[in-house]
């Protein structure tokens, strides 16, 4: 067992990394898994849930929403980036269900983008067979092709 001191102590250190950047839940295990007893580990992580300083989900929400406004992606790029957060692969596929429309959206902007950039250097099969290597639909290539 442990004390409240003990608990309030490891607590801020937990919800300072958290609050520098906001964190998975897997990645705040991976990171305090050797310095923190387990136990108290769980009640910490527990906490900061019902707190809502941890949310899986939001962070799911915004993370998709940082890497349309910042990278081209495909969806399966997408959900290969959530997935190396340890994030649950249920909750990331029920989030890429969810927002379906959206995402194929934002997959074909995302490979109008890459066409605009490499359409000077490249010929049009070897850009398509670019983005079916980083995984992008071939529906989705051809429409962004087709507003080219």
């Amino acid at each position: 067992m442990y004390t409240t001191e003990e608990f309030d102590k490891q607590k801020t250190k937990v919800l300072k990394y958290i609050l520098y950047k906001k964190r998975t839940e897997n990645e705040i295990r991976t990171k305090f898994s050797i310095t923190i007893e387990e136990n108290l580990l769980d009640d910490i992580i527990e906490y900061l849930k019902e707190a809502k300083y941890i949310n899986d989900n939001e962070y799911i929400r915004k993370a998709v929403n940082n890497f349309e406004v910042l990278k081209n992606l495909s969806i399966k790029e997408l959900k290969y980036k959530l997935l190396s957060k340890g994030l649950n692969k249920n909750e990331i596929e029920d989030y890429i269900y969810e927002n379906k429309e959206k995402l194929e959206e934002y997959e074909v902007k995302s490979a109008f983008n890459i066409i605009s950039k490499k359409s000077n250097s490249l010929e049009e099969q070897e850009i398509k067979q670019f983005l079916i290597k980083k995984g992008y639909k071939l529906e989705n290539i051809d429409k962004a092709m087709r507003e080219i």
